[in-house]
């Protein structure tokens, strides 16, 4: 091997070199422009909240609940930043848990405050956006929900219904427009059972499926 060849290999070398070295690079930047972070409750977000998810009659403190930015992949495949409010208790299982399903890319299509939907759960679910905190009853009951707390999320809620078997023998669903996927031997995208990562990772943490009730089946739903 001449002089000139050894060169020109040495210089194809380098060049490997410094391509593996920038997309090691390009990776760490990706890395490092993720978002997951907790944070109090700025005036800004009670604003947004107050006489929505945080109505006049609400009694759980401000200082007890926890504002997370949380980056998600949405439906399209793109990386966006979701907004949730929970209660501190569960704030960090929370980022944990939304760190591994974004490493896994596993699809969130819409995370944003329900104050977004004016509080209304029925909205915010029809647009399959992921939530937790809102102080409300459950519905068709004067109970609170565990959602009034922030210990209760519903994970991509259209494609998980909550689905419930009346007396008579007919079926109501939560939300009314997810009649299409109460069956679930059919497996499809987003759809949580006992195989789903998302599933997994928050019974992990300590948490409940509604998936797993008797009385009524609330797929969408965790809590603590």
């Amino acid at each position: 091997m001449g002089i000139s060849e050894s060169v020109c290999n040495f210089a194809d070398d380098m060049k490997r070199i410094a391509m593996i070295l920038w997309w090691m690079a390009a990776g760490f930047g990706s890395l490092s422009s993720q978002t997951f972070s907790i944070d109090t409750i700025s005036d800004e977000v009670f604003q947004r909240m107050k006489g929505k998810s945080y109505g006049a009659d609400c009694t759980v403190p401000r200082s007890e609940l926890r504002y997370l930015q949380l980056s998600h992949y949405g439906g399209d495949g793109n990386v966006y930043v979701g907004e949730l409010v929970c209660n501190k208790v569960i704030a960090n299982d929370l980022k944990e848990i939304f760190q591994e399903l974004y490493e896994h890319r596993y699809p969130i299509e819409r995370m944003q405050l329900i104050d977004d939907y004016d509080a209304d759960d029925e909205r915010s679910m029809r647009a399959n956006n992921t939530s937790c905190f809102n102080y409300r009853p459950i519905a068709g009951s004067d109970k609170l929900s565990k959602h009034s707390r922030g210990l209760a999320i519903d994970i991509n809620p259209l494609y998980n219904p909550c689905v419930r078997r009346q007396a008579d023998g007919s079926t109501s669903v939560q939300p009314a427009t997810a009649g299409k996927y109460v069956n679930r031997s059919r497996k499809q995208r987003y759809m949580i059972d006992k195989s789903d990562l998302c599933y997994r990772l928050f019974v992990k943490h300590g948490f409940t499926w509604g998936g797993a009730w008797r009385s009524l089946k609330d797929y969408q739903h965790f809590e603590r």
